[in-house]
């Protein structure tokens, strides 16, 4: 595992700085705000048209940078667009057969093929086939979810054999098997989360699960092999309220938690277990942490919160650097969710 993992680090270039777009979803029009981003925030990309028809809830890229995704609380619950060096194009049609209610989470398959969205009413997941555009949808999964999935909560494994939905009711968390379509539910975990949740994500080489919840600890972290391994040891200093979004430093090093109380986002080194928590930032994110995303190399940690500027982005390397200028233009509303494009 180590030398896989620092094999990762090499390939991730995190000694060279990030230049690429960061996206953020929020309330309030326009509900998506995309920005160039090169050692910090650049220029605003002029917004979507049409926008989407309510508040920004997640954002995804497609693995290839060519199309962004936005999920939302009213009809059609999902909006997608083509996207470029020019930022936003047409917006693709609405798939044929709806997300049945309020869409939270939203991501693409590794491979690009599939996009998935987390939404409040039954089947409270629903996926669709990717090309371009959203294709037909897949059957629902033959075990339901038992109850609606929330926030940030839906992840493909690395490999995308698997999907991951966190929810609202035990056992919290739920995956099954993916292969162009639903398989068979995995056992559900031995020691479930403590509560709600709300995020979830693998780690980058697939052999770890974490879940972002509500109740103390708030952060739950399994080893995965097509199935949960014993839960890890709890954190030796834990977040300090409900868990909104996980993410791992994409060469596992690292994993970070958006929280909804002060300090906001807390993150430790990763080996197998929780290490001790790195220092706070000196210039903490202003409110409830919703979203959390480390850059693609790994040079950069970024955090949607509640109160202005909505966003806050800093260098990361086994620690927070100084926090990033906030961007001339703000969102214009409070961010839910952050990505940035690959």
């Amino acid at each position: 595992m180590p030398s896989r993992k620092r094999n990762l680090l090499a390939a991730s270039g995190q000694d060279q700085p990030y230049t690429g777009d960061i996206a953020v979803a929020h309330d309030i029009s326009p509900r998506i705000t995309v920005y160039a981003w090169d050692s910090g925030f650049g220029d605003e990309y002029s917004d979507p048209a049409p926008e989407p028809d309510n508040d920004g809830y997640s954002v995804a890229f497609s693995p290839d940078g060519a199309d962004i995704a936005v999920s939302h609380p009213s009809s059609p619950y999902i909006s997608a667009y083509s996207w470029s060096s020019s930022g936003f194009g047409s917006k693709y049609s609405d798939p044929s057969t709806l997300p049945t209610g309020t869409g939270n989470g939203v991501t693409f398959s590794p491979d690009g093929s599939d996009i998935a969205i987390a939404h409040s009413s039954s089947p409270r997941i629903s996926v669709y086939a990717w090309d371009s555009g959203f294709d037909s949808k897949y059957s629902d999964p033959s075990t339901p979810l038992p109850s609606f999935a929330n926030g940030s909560g839906v992840a493909f494994s690395p490999d995308g054999a698997d999907i991951a939905i966190a929810h609202s009711r035990s056992p919290y968390i739920s995956v099954y098997e993916w292969s162009s379509g639903f398989g068979t539910k995995y056992s559900d975990p031995s020691t479930l989360p403590a509560g709600t949740g709300y995020g979830v994500a693998f780690s980058p080489d697939g052999a770890d699960i974490a879940v972002a919840h509500f109740t103390s600890p708030y952060i739950s972290v399994y080893p995965w092999s097509a199935g949960f391994g014993t839960k890890y040891s709890d954190p030796s200093t834990l977040p300090t309220s409900t868990g909104r979004s996980v993410a791992f430093s994409p060469d596992g090093y690292d994993i970070a938690v958006a929280h909804s109380s002060s300090p906001y986002i807390s993150v430790y080194p990763w080996s197998s277990g929780f290490g001790s928590k790195y220092a706070n930032p000196s210039t903490l994110p202003t409110g409830t942490g919703y979203g959390v995303k480390f850059s693609p190399n790994g040079s950069d940690i970024a955090i949607a919160h509640s109160s202005s500027p909505y966003i806050s982005v800093y260098p990361w390397s086994s620690g927070f650097g100084t926090k990033y200028s906030d961007p001339d233009q703000l969102p214009t509303g409070a961010g839910f969710d952050v990505a940035f494009s690959p």
